[in-house]
């Protein structure tokens, strides 16, 4: 992994709506809630040393139970399984994303033009994708819940608003759906390692599919019947 993960914070952060990943409060209840922050972040920093020093395909959930000194269950509890683990380390990194593109500045935030925002956040994903590559194929869900995890649900959101300002005539959710699979971790892993392009001819292809799926949809009276060939000659 190039780039190191960011610090955990060690107790309740104000948060930015929508979250993208909540933080169980476990069985201790809502008085501990700081105590079990600080465990929670106890946990990251070991399962980040671990991604540090070993690579994320040899992180296990008993080793970063005995990095913690703490027993396997109490990890398990905490994240449920080794992709809830992985995706609680990317939690910090998405959710600093996340402020960005609805809070931070222009182009990536609010005040630029819908299109001018797609294009930064497409530049914006791909870079954090990259940074972080091996740690995102490893915490990708299994197909039943990639669509649905809370990241991927937040981003596909903002996509879809942005489409649907840009182009009021479109399938803002198709549209956004085809979007969004040009920056798929997994697409991301075989077109920069094993067919070796740059990040910057991905984020040049970036800006292509930006332009011709922002472009005006010409109304049926302009493009003509949309009727297949062999239908046109029956007719």
């Amino acid at each position: 992994m190039s780039t190191p993960l960011p610090p955990f914070p060690k107790g309740p952060e104000p948060a930015i709506e929508p979250v993208l990943l909540e933080l169980t409060s476990g069985p201790e209840g809502p008085q501990l809630r700081a105590d079990a922050a600080r465990n929670r972040a106890r946990l990251l920093e070991a399962a980040a040393r671990l991604v540090e020093e070993r690579g994320v395909t040899n992180v296990t959930m008993e080793a970063v139970a005995a990095a913690a000194s703490v027993g396997k269950g109490t990890v398990f509890r905490r994240f449920g399984d080794r992709t809830g683990l992985l995706m609680a380390l990317l939690d910090h990194t998405e959710q600093q994303f996340q402020a960005a593109f609805l809070a931070g500045p222009p182009p990536l935030g609010p005040g630029a033009s819908p299109a001018d925002r797609l294009h930064a956040f497409g530049c914006g994903a791909l870079r954090q994708t990259c940074d972080r590559l091996d740690l995102y194929i490893a915490a990708e869900p299994d197909a039943s819940r990639r669509f649905n995890s809370a990241p991927y649900r937040v981003r596909f959101t903002h996509v879809a608003m942005l489409v649907r300002e840009a182009v009021p005539a479109a399938d803002s959710e198709l549209l956004a759906q085809t979007l969004m699979g040009y920056l798929e971790p997994a697409l991301i892993l075989h077109l920069t390692r094993q067919r070796g392009m740059t990040v910057e001819r991905l984020e040049s292809g970036w800006h292509d599919l930006v332009e011709r799926s922002t472009r005006p949809v010409p109304s049926r009276t302009e493009s003509g019947p949309s009727r297949p060939p062999e239908a046109t000659d029956r007719a």
